[in-house]
């Protein structure tokens, strides 16, 4: 049982949860919430656009450098995706720190994407799931959100009772460092377990699909 960072390397066998509070993984969340069917996550914009290729009827979503490409659909934006037209679509999404995590976990026992807002539904799924099996949380950024959400989500699977006020705290300090980038998002990031589900991913030819799986 451990927190790391993004490029640290994980034992295969382990639960991996991978940790991206601002912003792809509360984008993610707030998709499956508007109805999107699942999300495939790659490892860079470039990726993304060659996916999309194959697959024209999906929609392109995340950011470089922060912002969205032209030629996505939708950026790195929970707030953003509150509005979108998503229901029943499939996404791919590519992102600088989230999904590039993410694809790093080929040979987890369970690979799962958390945020703030589904972070005791990823623990409610891991217990009934995986009882036992020791995980992994790895933090993509290196702002102290995603550390805030490890460290809280680890009470959780050892059965504590963490500080929320902890969360909310740390995801706010977080949002200092990252400056402008966090903007009208913050409110979306900071909202703990507004979702009610895991996000579970299943490994394929580089990429991660995630699911809305009830926790």
């Amino acid at each position: 049982m451990s927190i790391v960072g993004r490029d640290a390397e994980v034992t295969p066998g382990t639960v991996v949860v991978v940790i991206d509070v601002i912003r792809a993984f509360t984008t993610a969340a707030v998709a499956f919430e508007r109805g999107a069917a699942e999300i495939v996550c790659v490892a860079s914009a470039d990726a993304g656009r060659e996916l999309r290729r194959a697959w024209p009827d999906r929609l392109l979503i995340g950011e470089v450098g922060g912002l969205k490409p032209a030629d996505f659909d939708y950026g790195n934006s929970p707030l953003e995706m509150s509005a979108a037209r998503v229901e029943g679509r499939g996404l791919i999404q590519a992102t600088t720190n989230g999904t590039r995590g993410l694809v790093r976990h080929p040979h987890a026992a369970a690979l799962l994407a958390a945020s703030a807002v589904n972070v005791a539904a990823t623990a409610r799924w891991i217990a009934g799931n995986h009882p036992g099996t020791p995980w992994t949380l790895v933090c993509t950024g290196r702002g102290a959100e995603d550390r805030a959400c490890a460290t809280y989500l680890d009470g959780l699977l050892r059965g504590t009772d963490p500080s929320r006020a902890d969360l909310i705290a740390g995801i706010g300090a977080g949002a200092a460092e990252h400056g402008h980038v966090a903007g009208e998002d913050l409110p979306f990031c900071t909202d703990v377990d507004r979702s009610d589900f895991a996000m579970v991913g299943r490994v394929r030819s580089g990429r991660v699909t995630l699911s809305a799986v009830p926790g």
